[in-house]
């Protein structure tokens, strides 16, 4: 019988940050949105004495992918260990690590570890992951230099915030109105084209015009997974030029009269752009003011909406 073929690469990089920072940083996975580019959400499904069972959504090649993978985690070496449990194709099996090695007090090297192989061995579908695997490495590692280098600077930047409207409706109504985004333009005043497409159940690609207070037009574009019918969590990839990351939440809580419908925001702001946007007076307080205003408004009049659709129909 022919051996499968494993294929096993690494790839490294050096932060100014101590190796224990480090490390936290990537086991606590609600970070993983945050810091690493491709990841959409990951959901942590169970969890023990040092193992752990996530899920993770994210794009690999500019493609929504998702898979389950188990975790080894090991504080006193710096090590977590990783095995995809379902993988998704052309990936029939993959796994690695994260080392990191202290090189001073404030310096550490990341080592990224993979080791993975094709479904009946293509050559095609290796290619395939030797390309993602190499793109989605350096992508990461890039981005966890540059958020842990940033980190300081970065705290008036990174900012969160939510706003709720309670609905004398069902739950599920209210979800049905945010998961029907292709209904938008017809539904939002704010949405003047939508462009919906779901490759698999529960996960959305999701590009739209949404026109500001101003009547200027500007395009989005994120990626969504959906929970029936309890919450939808989304990540943009193409942002408006005030923010260099906008991730968020539509949740729908049960309440006594009908549900809580929360729309929540995390931002960091691209302070780069804010005089050009903003004029020549403005700083980081008024950036934040600005786009959480936009997005505030644009959230309040979407669950409004959804609050007139819900409740007609109760």
């Amino acid at each position: 019988m022919t051996q499968p073929v494993v294929r096993e690469v690494e790839h490294e990089i050096t932060v100014a940050a101590p190796a224990r920072e480090v490390y936290r940083l990537i086991a606590e996975v609600e970070n993983w949105p945050r810091i690493f580019p491709p990841t959409i959400h990951v959901d942590q499904a169970s969890q023990g004495a040092g193992q752990e069972r996530i899920r993770v959504w994210a794009t690999a090649n500019g493609a929504p992918k998702n898979w389950t993978s188990q975790r080894a985690l090991h504080p006193d070496t710096l090590r977590i260990d990783f095995r995809q449990e379902v993988s998704t194709p052309p990936v029939a099996a993959m796994g690695g690590a994260w080392i990191i090695e202290p090189l001073s007090a404030g310096q550490s090297r990341v080592r990224l570890l993979h080791d993975y192989r094709a479904i009946d061995d293509d050559p095609g579908g290796l290619a395939w992951i030797d390309q993602a695997v190499d793109g989605n490495s350096r992508s990461e590692l890039a981005a966890l230099r540059a958020n842990l280098e940033f980190v300081v600077g970065s705290e008036k930047l990174t900012w969160s915030f939510e706003d709720t409207v309670h609905i004398h409706g069902s739950p599920k109504d209210v979800y049905d109105f945010i998961n029907e985004a292709d209904l938008w333009s017809e539904r939002l005043p704010h949405v003047a084209r939508v462009n919906l497409q779901e490759p698999e159940p529960g996960l959305q690609e999701l590009e739209m015009d949404t026109r500001s207070p101003n009547g200027s037009v500007h395009t989005t574009k994120s990626y969504r997974v959906c929970f029936p019918y309890d919450r939808i969590v989304y990540k943009q990839t193409t942002l408006p030029v005030l923010m260099s990351l906008h991730t968020g939440r539509w949740s729908f809580l049960p309440t006594v009269s009908g549900v809580a419908a929360t729309s929540q925001h995390t931002v960091v702001l691209r302070p780069e752009n804010v005089t050009s946007v903003l004029g020549p007076d403005a700083g980081i307080a008024e950036g934040r003011e600005h786009v959480q205003h936009a997005l505030s408004t644009n959230s309040r009049t979407t669950l409004g909406y959804a609050k007139t659709y819900a409740e007609s129909r109760v």
